[in-house]
């Protein structure tokens, strides 16, 4: 059974990007070289304070902007709302 949610959240990934503002671990996992520590790490850092644009995912420890070229276009970042 988990094997087929991944494979249709994997399938519906291809013709979305990943919105790093509201994604899961798992949606963000997904990504090139973001593995479920980094999602782990992506999640807590927007706890507190979101991303305005995809570059300040660099701001979160262990992303650097070579991943960031590795998921152009694959990654978005909706209008930021913090609670």
């Amino acid at each position: 059974m988990k094997i087929l949610i991944a494979l249709s959240l994997a399938t519906s990934l291809l013709f979305s990007a990943v919105d790093i503002n509201t994604a899961n671990a798992e949606e963000l996992a997904t990504l090139k070289k973001i593995g479920l520590k980094k999602a782990a790490k992506i999640i807590e850092y927007r706890k507190t304070k979101c991303f305005e644009n995809i570059k300040e995912l660099t701001k979160v420890k262990g992303i650097k902007k070579k991943i960031l070229k590795k998921n152009k276009g694959n990654i978005t970042a909706s209008e930021c709302k913090v609670d």
